[in-house]
């Protein structure tokens, strides 16, 4: 089975909101000098309250400030997808209410037809400015992805499992979704205790009604990935595990009380065709069983590697860097985890020697050891951080998972971007046969 990461390929992780503002071509010429051939973003939704955008107001929207990340002329609208009406009423609904929309007007809640038409006509003037703002911010996104590609580079993005429960997706279309005759969630949604969280996750989004989504072919899954590949060259479907078997939390419990229930992952994915799996990546971290493993490889997408989780000792840990398959793509870490240097600090005596002891590197280099053996892995697209290149500590960290406050704020500063860490960069990348330049 073919796919996109086919080849070898170093990529760079970092945010679109990381860079400030006016210097993304800039960031996009540091990257393109230093051999980068993949961006890696987070999800380019609207994030929540605390700015996360793993908890979204709508999975087919754009954050509306990505309009000033690029220049670029918004084109004049051909009509007005339904996903674009529904987050117009949204977004002007939920700004005149201040609320959540279960507890709107039971009229507006419960969508009923005459009570939509009353509010189409009194809102139009505020929905055409949020049609507006996401048209700006499509043609911002567009020009912005344009430019990575004209420099050689693919932009891999990162799909949310679930949308919030507060949203368009979850009011627009309530059945497909597990909820009560009010439009609470009976369960939701969140992860059993790992290495992340000794306590497990509480995420609190609904859950799918999947013999609904089955029933339809799927459709609102199939619309949802297509609108996310209209943005990407490669996309991360975050979660994988769920599309085997999801976490469901009993309303008012806390995520241990969860339990596991199946999900028709194959033939969710068999529904969305050859052509879309070839450009799917599955983030399979996390309680990973054999048959996630075994719905992951049926359809031939890459699962992830982080070399963080690495060292225990054992030597069949899969996430040691020989142990790394070559359909597959690793990480020196993630978004959820600590920066390199600042997870390194962290280890005890102990796991520092380990971790030397395996790399055969000592501290003082750091992090370049673990830099330099994800690229050297055999995997065929390694990914390092932003802040990992940077030699950045614990406070450039992006997300603690189960926490709330203090994340998704880091900003390179791109006085940092120098002519000498791009020539660092390239040097290890052509070391590790992963240069553009030679791709043929």
């Amino acid at each position: 089975m073919s796919h996109v990461l086919d080849r070898r390929r170093a990529g760079m992780l970092c945010a679109v909101r990381s860079v400030p503002a006016g210097e993304h071509e800039r960031f996009l010429d540091f990257m393109a000098s230093a051999g980068i051939g993949i961006w890696q973003i987070l999800p380019l939704n609207p994030p929540d309250a605390h700015q996360s955008p793993y908890s979204s107001s709508s999975l087919f929207a754009l954050d509306s400030r990505l309009a000033r990340v690029w220049r670029a002329r918004a084109s004049e609208s051909v009509g007005e997808p339904e996903w674009l009406r529904e987050v117009s009423r949204f977004v002007v609904a939920r700004d005149l209410f201040d609320t959540p929309w279960t507890t709107w007007p039971a009229h507006l809640r419960d969508r009923r037809r005459g009570a939509l038409i009353e509010f189409d006509a009194a809102t139009a003037v505020p929905r055409s400015g949020v049609a507006r703002a996401q048209h700006q911010a499509d043609a911002a996104w567009a020009g912005l992805k344009r430019a990575a590609n004209d420099r050689g580079i693919l932009v891999m993005g990162d799909m949310p499992l679930y949308p919030a429960h507060d949203s368009a997706d979850v009011w627009a279309d309530r059945a497909l979704f597990e909820l009560d005759q009010d439009g609470e969630p009976r369960e939701c949604a969140g992860v059993p205790p790992d290495y992340f969280s000794a306590d497990g996750q509480r995420w609190g989004n609904p859950l799918y009604r999947w013999p609904v989504h089955e029933a339809s072919g799927f459709d609102w899954w199939v619309r949802r990935v297509l609108r996310q590949l209209e943005w990407f060259d490669v996309l991360r479907v975050d979660h994988f595990r769920g599309l085997q078997a999801y976490w469901a939390i009993p309303r008012g419990h806390s995520a241990a009380a969860g339990h596991w229930r199946p999900a028709p992952g194959r033939a969710l994915l068999s529904a969305l065709g050859a052509t879309v799996r070839e450009r799917l990546v599955a983030e399979d971290l996390g309680v990973v069983t054999p048959a996630v493993e075994a719905l992951r490889d049926e359809f031939g997408l890459p699962g992830m590697r982080v070399l963080q989780f690495a060292f225990d000792g054992k030597p069949n840990n899969p996430h040691l860097p020989r142990n790394c398959p070559a359909h597959s793509v690793v990480y020196s870490g993630t978004h959820d985890n600590d920066t390199s240097f600042g997870w390194y600090l962290s280890l005890s005596a102990t796991g520092r020697r380990r971790v030397q002891s395996e790399l055969g590197e000592t501290a003082g280099e750091w992090p370049w050891p673990l830099i330099d053996a994800a690229l050297l892995s055999p995997a065929r697209t390694a990914v390092i951080p932003l802040q990992d290149f940077l030699g950045l500590g614990s406070e450039a960290r992006m997300n603690t998972p189960g926490t709330m406050a203090g994340n998704w704020h880091w900003q390179v500063d791109p006085a940092a971007l120098t002519p000498d860490l791009a020539r660092r960069i390239r040097d290890r990348v052509a070391a590790s046969d992963r240069l553009q330049d030679d791709a043929g």
